[in-house]
């Protein structure tokens, strides 16, 4: 019998197409999961058995009927709370809605679509504006491999699903390394694709020119698999992306012999990584080498991309804010950064898109060669600067302080918000302390193929961390 448990999107759309077991007995082994561990890891805001069931009921009753089956045909899924599911309130991470939400957003749709299974949605830190999950209306998401540690995020909730096997992927979001932080923290693969590769419908844009929406996965074939059946934009979105081919495809081919530049040098000023993440970083060089590819120390000469990214990110939270029914029961500190943000008028936010432009031309210097360096087609650097950190860390504190606290988290990441590109975290193992190490690569503009088919390779030189396998339980 197989472990669900343990099956990728990938392997249980194989069992369920093939009529090897159930949607409703995949759906039902999902439920147990989530019963069983949500309580202490504190993954989920709400669990939707009931609309599941039955929605595997019916993905069953057409496949008997000899109806197509889709890519993720019975494959259970879980959304993060800033996304529409019909039936159930758009929380935001907070107390501020009520009203259940009358239709699904696009991105649940065209899931549903694939023959994905909704069993429920995730928690978050109010309006996503932290790498922490945590917040005063759900209290603290926990790291499976470590539950005094956070999962970070702010994509945690879906994290910590994934990562302990309640479904085999989810949606999160990455305003600013939202996917990428909590795959690092978890030992999941998580891809920020280019802007505008998913469409962020029913909204034009999520924190304007910062946000995408997209899954975090065990492995890269089930984030290719997801990313073909959600990609796409709508009319009204604000933001497009070019052409790229099937992720699905570039997942399955080796990448070829590749330049990849790799740095340590974080782009927020007076960070200092991890000796755990520089070490992590060293031998993924030294492993793509041995696999054939032109390795080599790179100064990236990151532009600053504070005056693009601060009046987005304040921007981007009343935007949300402006949204919910109960703005008085918002948590004290998102109202203290929504007044600290009341300079950030539209106009001051298109000169911030303007800046962004810039931004990402500078930043992309780096494919180009600068300094007499040479072009690089991949650049590789931490994920993250610090280790997870212990649970907690928001209590008590208020927005300048939540910021100084989560520039470590931010401090490789956010950068590629501004500029637009693809950019992947990529699990290494284990660390020293017992918990997930990765490294982050960042492709070209519109290049999320080439990440796709460097991180396959990758993945079967190194084979990801099991949590369950290989954690101490």
């Amino acid at each position: 019998m197989t472990d669900l448990s343990r099956a990728t999107a990938a392997e249980t759309a194989q069992l369920t197409t093939s009529g090897s077991v159930t949607a409703r007995a995949v759906t039902e082994a999902a439920l147990a999961r989530i019963g069983a561990l949500d309580g202490p890891l504190h993954a989920m805001s709400t669990v939707l058995a009931e609309a599941a069931l039955a929605e595997a009921d019916e993905r069953d009753r057409a496949r008997a009927a000899g109806e197509p089956a889709g890519p993720l045909h019975g494959v259970p899924v879980v959304i993060k709370e800033e996304n529409d599911v019909a039936g159930a309130v758009t929380t935001f991470g907070g107390r501020g809605n009520s009203t259940p939400a009358a239709t699904d957003g696009t991105v649940v749709r065209r899931l549903r679509a694939a023959g994905a299974v909704v069993v429920g949605k995730t928690l978050m830190p109010e309006f996503g504006a932290w790498p922490f999950t945590e917040s005063v209306a759900h209290g603290l998401t926990r790291n499976p491999w470590d539950p005094a540690r956070s999962p970070g995020g702010s994509s945690g909730g879906t994290a910590v699903a994934v990562a302990a096997g309640m479904v085999p992927v989810g949606i999160g979001g990455d305003g600013g390394g939202s996917i990428r932080i909590p795959s690092a923290s978890c030992g999941l693969f998580g891809l920020k694709p280019q802007r505008g590769r998913v469409t962020s419908a029913p909204a034009a844009h999520l924190w304007w020119a910062l946000g995408t929406v997209g899954p975090l996965s065990r492995t890269v074939l089930d984030s290719a698999l997801v990313y073909d059946a959600i990609r796409g934009g709508e009319p009204g979105d604000r933001f497009s992306a070019g052409e790229a081919g099937s992720f699905v495809e570039a997942a399955g081919r080796e990448p070829g012999r590749l330049r990849i530049g790799w740095s340590a040098q974080p782009v927020t000023k007076g960070v200092r990584p991890d000796p755990a993440h520089v070490r992590a970083l060293e031998q993924t060089a030294r492993l793509l080498s041995d696999l054939g590819h032109d390795v080599r120390e790179v100064d990236p000469r990151y532009p600053d991309p504070t005056a693009a990214f601060v009046p987005q990110f304040f921007g981007g939270l009343r935007a949300e804010a402006e949204l919910v029914e109960h703005p008085e029961l918002l948590e004290r500190r998102t109202r203290e950064t929504l007044r600290l943000g009341r300079w950030v008028t539209p106009r001051v936010v298109e000169a911030a898109l303007r800046r962004t432009e810039k931004v990402s031309a500078a930043a992309n210097r780096v494919f180009e060669g600068v300094g007499g360096q040479g072009a690089v087609d991949v650049l590789m650097t931490p994920t993250t600067a610090h280790r997870p950190r212990p649970v907690g860390v928001l209590d008590g504190v208020g927005t300048v302080r939540a910021a100084l606290r989560s520039m470590p988290s931010i401090a490789y990441c956010a950068l590629w918000n501004v500029a637009g590109n693809p950019a992947a975290s990529v699990p290494c193992g284990l660390a020293e302390d017992g918990l997930p190490v990765a490294v982050q690569l960042v492709g070209r503009t519109d290049d999320e193929p080439t990440l796709l088919s460097l991180a396959a390779q990758l993945e079967r030189a190194r084979p990801l961390p099991v949590w369950g396998a290989d954690a101490h339980r």
